[in-house]
């Protein structure tokens, strides 16, 4: 099995003249992507690349100074654009109220929802290994401008762990953020394939806002992991973006961007060490099991207005995506389930009923057997059986709802 990674690192710039050449070339990159986005939008969102390729390639060579290499990559670049949008809009169907009946409805969104082509704002320029850039034996870093080759010295932690000859270097994205230059260079390896056989724990992990994450394995045990203290300091910043962008002035607006960018940067720190603790704590040949949260609201109506932006989502998919590499790279695998009755059904009789659960005291209560737990852990342990289900051969394990005949 392959699996993929991304390793930022930073460049060190010698002069302002490779600088002017990195900004020239990611500025007609990011127009050159522009065009070609328009052109698909026009197009009935045609992504067949050598269709493209045909009717744009001259183009964008002549209108934009591009090379060769370049010019293909722009299209690429715009048709994954397109796709990673498609695939997004499909994840979070439009949801709407029947004003007569009360009933609210969901409707799958495609492309054709898009009122405009997609905008390419932020400079940036993606760069074809050997092609337009390559890996030097004096440890620099040789890339490819509108201006011709230029070499630069990557700062990068730990970069020497990917020299060790089974990582395979890819695609790499030069761009600029807060005055400095970066490389993101995207790196495959090969590992083991997962093999049920070997399966030493199956681990159901409920996601949530109150515990960001509760786990529970096949002995038994439950772990917590408290998500109050992340979003009280979520709801902070939801708070001062408010107050600066009620101010609407430039150095508000400034502010903002950089406001964006350190809160991006702490949610993604604390994906990281959750996922790594996850992997480190149950080890290798261990199955982690999630639940399918495609259309799955954490929105709390109870709680005042301020208070409900940031307590109604949580970068769960980013989280997903950590643990799953980092499973990889530990022998261990991530599947997905149907979050369905998850947290309606009891653990120890089966019995599906919403009424059971109590959102206020964060409670289960089964009124047919008696058995009573925490809410996410109820959650965690139905997650684990289908981890279990799922081992014992069936693709798409998920509960029913039981009906009278």
């Amino acid at each position: 099995m392959e699996m993929q990674v991304t390793i930022k690192t930073k460049l060190k710039i010698s002069n302002s003249e490779i600088a002017l050449s990195f900004s020239k070339t990611m500025e007609q990159y990011r127009q050159a992507c522009n065009y070609v986005s328009e052109y698909i939008f026009n197009h009935d969102f045609d992504m067949k690349q050598s269709r493209l390729n045909k009717e744009l390639y001259t183009k964008l060579r002549n209108l934009f100074s591009l090379k060769s290499q370049m010019a293909q990559s722009v299209i690429r670049t715009v048709i994954a654009r397109y796709k990673t949008v498609k695939t997004q809009m499909a994840r979070r169907p439009y949801k709407y109220q029947d004003q007569n009946t009360g009933e609210w409805y969901r409707e799958v969104r495609d492309l054709t929802w898009l009122h405009k082509p997609i905008s390419f704002n932020r400079p940036q320029v993606d760069l074809q290994r050997n092609r337009d850039w390559s890996y030097l034996s004096s440890g620099q870093l040789s890339i490819n401008t509108l201006d011709g080759r230029v070499k630069v010295d990557p700062i990068c932690r730990g970069f020497n762990q990917y020299l060790d000859g089974t990582w395979k270097f890819g695609l790499a994205k030069l761009l600029k953020s807060s005055g400095k230059w970066y490389l993101h260079i995207s790196a495959t390896k090969e590992v083991t394939d997962f093999d049920k056989q070997a399966v030493k724990h199956v681990v159901g992990i409920d996601r949530g806002l109150r515990f960001l994450v509760t786990s529970y394995d096949e002995q038994g045990k439950t772990a917590f992991f408290d998500g109050q203290a992340i979003m009280r300091k979520r709801a902070k910043y939801q708070k001062l973006r408010a107050i600066l962008q009620a101010k609407g002035t430039k150095s508000a607006k400034r502010r903002l961007k950089k406001l964006s960018g350190r809160e991006n940067r702490w949610i993604s720190d604390v994906n990281h060490c959750l996922s790594k603790t996850l992997v480190q704590k149950y080890g290798a040949n261990t199955l982690f099991v999630l639940e399918n949260l495609n259309g799955v609201s954490f929105e709390r109506t109870d709680l005042p207005k301020a208070l409900r932006n940031q307590n109604k989502s949580w970068a769960f998919y980013q989280l997903e995506q950590f643990l799953t590499y980092k499973a990889h790279l530990n022998n261990s695998e991530v599947v997905e389930v149907s979050a369905k009755y998850t947290s309606q059904r009891c653990p120890k009789c089966g019995v599906i009923k919403k009424d059971n659960r109590n959102h206020e005291k964060h409670e289960y209560h089964c009124d047919n057997c008696g058995y009573r737990s925490n809410d996410d852990r109820i959650g965690a342990m139905n997650i684990q059986l289908l981890g279990t289900q799922y081992i014992s051969g069936q693709e798409q394990p998920k509960f029913e709802l039981a009906t009278n005949a």
